[in-house]
């Protein structure tokens, strides 16, 4: 199946599983919702329609995507202590949930924020043609501004490493520099990396399910947010240590861009 290629590396990134109130965790990988919510975004699309199915066809946006993720460095979790509202003059603070303002002594919200510092995946999106065509373009000239999971998490440059690939799992495997936190010991002929997989692995017919997640978005609107659950693989595979993107990676990621444009 084609589809495209995407590096999602930031400083701080953040991909919310179940958390709300006072403890936002992440997921130790990009969640489905926050990758299909980047596409939305980028596509200009409000959280209330960006979901919306084709009055004529009955299709759900983004439904025939599947990804594939590749955690080529997967980060250390990072908290956060964060507060809002402290501060703030009577009547100009936060509201409790019936719409009234918080007493004075109780105007500072104090929340934790779970992060992935300094992470790395690298992203296969497959699906139809047309789709696939529409995202890239999307991402290379978005409506919003693309972020990983949360609003202050802007992903490094480049976003998109191929915008249309005939087969971009292969390319995960065989070919995409890798961008590990450490060189391969010397005269090691492969590294293992993890992979998460949304359709079961071909070459490992007898993976097993290694989670149900609860990360595929049925409604983004902010006061009726739906998701659906899903099964994903996970496998260990050995790659090429001639992958590594040595010391300056976005050289190695620069020659791999123009060698596919050419």
């Amino acid at each position: 199946m084609n589809g495209l290629l995407l590096r999602l590396s930031a400083p701080l990134m953040s991909f919310g599983e179940h958390a709300a109130f006072h403890y936002r965790d992440t997921a130790p990988f990009p969640t489905r919702s926050a990758l299909i919510g980047m596409f939305t975004a980028a596509d200009g699309r409000s959280r209330e329609d960006a979901l919306t199915p084709n009055p004529k066809t009955g299709a759900t946006p983004y439904a025939d995507l599947v990804l594939t993720i590749r955690a080529d460095r997967p980060g250390t979790r990072h908290t956060d202590f964060h507060t809002t509202g402290g501060g703030r003059p009577s009547r100009q603070g936060l509201r409790t949930s019936s719409g009234s303002y918080r007493p004075q002594k109780e105007s500072t919200h104090i929340s934790h924020r779970v992060y992935l510092a300094d992470a790395v995946f690298t992203a296969a999106v497959q699906g139809p043609d047309t789709l696939i065509e529409q995202i890239a373009d999307r991402l290379e000239r978005p409506t919003f501004a693309p972020y990983l999971g949360r609003r202050s998490c802007i992903p490094d440059e480049p976003l998109v490493l191929s915008p249309f690939t005939a087969d971009p799992v292969q390319e995960l495997l065989r070919n995409v520099p890798l961008s590990l936190p450490a060189p391969p010991p010397t005269g090691q002929d492969t590294v293992p990396v993890d992979f998460l997989w949304e359709a079961p692995p071909p070459h490992v017919p007898a993976a097993d399910v290694h989670r149900e997640l609860a990360d595929d978005p049925a409604d983004f609107t902010a006061t009726s947010r739906r998701h659906r659950t899903r099964q994903v693989w996970r496998t260990t595979e050995q790659l090429p240590a001639t992958l590594y993107a040595t010391k300056h990676p976005l050289q190695a990621l620069t020659a791999y861009i123009l060698q596919d444009t050419k």
